[in-house]
């Protein structure tokens, strides 16, 4: 993903087709390849599974599940397992490898999982014990593995996860930059050419024809686009509010300040424990992106030097949960409360019981006159923006390829800048606010990106949210804005970021809204958004940002 926040790895995948499971072996490991598990469905589960020679009695059995195929490659899943005296499985999503007339991602995790576990539990090399772990789509899939658990399953590690619809393919109603270009690498195993976005925006086309543009239809990608609200095609993919309430087995999540997937990792943790009173679920976020929230963190993330305590290996930390519940070895140090986070400048982590404990105090912001300022606003004003979707010359595109940086380009948007803090304090949290706009359109995507801005004149980018406004308060049900009306634009679904922020700092605030080719052109005429061509710009959006809106930054203060 464009904005530092990739959310899935794009892997080509090979279609083959295998009659009968083959087995080989080097010097320590016995593979046994091309194992077809059958499941209920009748569509059976390719799957790889890998043990040590040395090892003769039953063990418990680690299941990492995936979407993904990357060759001879994979067996490495395996033998990861195998290493620290486990059965290894790799499996695969129904259509990987054998026929992908069968692939539809999202929608049969929950059920193949679970003959994927019972076959697993009735191997004569599987003690009966299973465990998962993963990311990104794989951690998704354990998500919707507990929607039924399986006796033999006794604890999840997703890491990363993925929620169907709430931050991927969508993120608050809003299509990713790349979900055509993971659902074709998969699907159709084809890359696609690298000026289609820009196709897309010179031409004005309507989003829903970008695959036709490159010459192949995507039926993957049209249902996406089918379901632009958070609708029950999405929501029965995940745990329901009573299956969240029977998720007992232990569960670890791991994730980043700057994963493209941490929004949903969090929601999971959050319905769990809405659900679940009792609910034995820990959780680990630090400065990571999608890859090191699930595997070895960058020492350098992007132009920022992460602290010495944060170089934690995600993978390890897995290893470890899993050898504490499937082994009865000692539970991983750094999980001394229930949730686990580490602070961007303090080269420290702190531990709290839940998301209320983790701040003392909330800073409230109104954006009036360019400036972020504590005091409500007792004259009524707004700061005027003009978006001409018609002109191709130039883009309202935010950008950050690093997270420090010298200067921050506006790029057509507004900046609202607060004073200066007289005393540091760490912000803690998710930061929300509500927008009040008169636009002369039906409908607007809001970008609206927080920055630090450091005594030294450079800015520490901190998160974004991207939202449409017809979905701001029911992400299930659009309604569509009242031109030159006032509208509220209520919103909280934004990332997770924990951060020193030192005396003489500021807080930066972008207010922009989108029109670049990495991201689907909203221009408000109330249609759907995909069928939208340039076409239906019409005259030029007009919007009135009311000095009412605020943001709210979630802190805790020594």
């Amino acid at each position: 993903m464009k904005y530092l926040l990739s959310t899935l790895f794009i892997l080509t995948i090979a279609t083959e087709t295998f009659a009968q499971p083959t087995t080989t072996a080097d010097s320590i490991y016995i593979i046994q390849d091309s194992v077809l598990i059958p499941t209920r469905s009748g569509v059976e589960i390719y799957a790889i599974i890998v043990r040590k020679k040395s090892n003769r009695e039953p063990l418990p059995a680690i299941l990492f599940y995936t979407t993904y195929y990357q060759g001879v490659n994979d067996n490495i899943f395996g033998k990861r397992s195998a290493d620290r005296n486990y059965v290894g499985i790799v499996a695969y999503a129904r259509g990987i490898r054998t026929d992908l007339k069968y692939y539809a991602p999202f929608e049969h995790e929950g059920t193949d999982i679970y003959d994927i576990i019972d076959w697993i539990s009735k191997q004569s090399w599987c003690n009966g014990s299973v465990g998962m772990f993963g990311g990104s789509y794989t951690g998704y899939s354990q998500w919707a593995t507990v929607k039924k658990i399986h006796p033999a399953l006794k604890t999840i590690v997703p890491q990363v996860a993925v929620m169907p619809g709430y931050d991927f393919p969508m993120e608050n109603n809003v299509p990713l930059t790349h979900i055509l270009s993971w659902s074709n690498d998969i699907y159709k195993n084809k890359s696609l050419p690298r000026s289609l976005p820009f196709d897309y925006f010179n031409n004005g086309t309507a989003y829903n024809k970008i695959d036709s543009i490159a010459g192949l239809h995507n039926p993957i990608f049209q249902k996406w686009l089918h379901h632009p609200s958070y609708d029950s095609y999405w929501q029965m993919m995940i745990p329901t509010p009573d299956e969240f309430a029977k998720i007992n087995i232990p569960i670890l999540t791991t994730t980043g300040f700057y994963d493209g997937s941490q929004i949903g990792a969090f929601q999971y943790f959050k319905l769990h424990n809405k659900y679940n009173q009792n609910a034995n679920h820990y959780f680990v976020i630090g400065p990571y992106d999608h890859w090191g929230g699930q595997r070895k963190p960058a020492k350098n993330l992007m132009g920022y030097e992460i602290d010495n305590v944060a170089n934690i290996n995600m993978m390890d930390l897995a290893y470890e949960w899993l050898n504490y519940v499937l082994k009865g070895k000692p539970k991983p140090e750094i999980l001394k409360d229930k949730i686990n986070y580490q602070v961007m400048g303090t080269n420290e982590w702190k531990h709290a019981p839940s998301l209320k404990a983790i701040n003392n105090d909330t800073l409230t912001f109104y954006l009036v006159n360019k400036i972020l300022t504590t005091q409500k606003p007792k004259v009524q004003a707004a700061e005027k923006q003009i978006i001409d979707f018609k002109d191709r010359d130039n883009q309202n595109n935010f950008y950050t390829p690093e997270i420090i940086f010298d200067t921050l380009d506006a790029s057509n948007g507004l900046i609202f800048t607060s004073k200066p803090f007289e005393n540091e304090f760490s912000i803690n949290g998710s930061f929300s606010g509500n927008l009040f706009a008169t636009i002369n359109k039906k409908d607007i995507d809001v970008s609206l990106a927080l920055y630090e801005l450091l005594p030294e004149g450079k800015y520490f980018f901190l998160t974004r949210y991207v939202g449409r406004a017809s979905y701001a308060k029911n992400n299930a049900k659009r309604q569509l804005l009242k031109p030159n009306k006032k509208e509220s634009i209520p919103f909280d679904n934004t990332r997770f970021v924990s951060k020193k922020i030192g005396k003489g700092s500021r807080l930066v605030i972008l207010l922009n809204i989108n029109k670049h080719p990495f991201e689907i052109i909203n221009y408000g005429s109330g249609k759907p958004v995909s069928d939208e061509t340039i076409i239906d710009a019409g005259e030029p959006l007009l919007i009135k940002w009311h000095n009412k809106s605020f943001i709210k930054v979630p802190v805790w203060k020594n």
